[in-house]
């Protein structure tokens, strides 16, 4: 079940990769004409590189710290005990 959740989790991660790639791309090549109507109009690539940054940063350290991770839920669930 968790290879299918990582599985899931690491598609969506791309999907939304290329859809901040293509929005990067596409602010860039309007970029020209914005700039004379808006010259405060913000930074969206730099935006976008964080955004991807983060998120690869995130998945890395998920594949990473996965099996720790499910050991201490693990046994955290295991401590548990029902109400008496």
């Amino acid at each position: 079940m968790f290879r299918a959740l990582r599985t899931l989790a690491l598609c969506a991660l791309g999907a939304v990769t290329l859809w901040l790639l293509g929005l990067s791309l596409r602010s860039q090549s309007t970029a020209d004409s914005t700039e004379k109507q808006h010259p405060e109009r913000g930074d969206v690539p730099g935006w976008v590189m964080i955004t991807m940054m983060s998120a690869i940063l995130v998945a890395a350290i998920l594949a990473v710290a996965q099996p720790a991770l499910l050991k201490m839920f693990n046994d955290a669930m295991a401590r548990i005990r029902p109400i008496q």
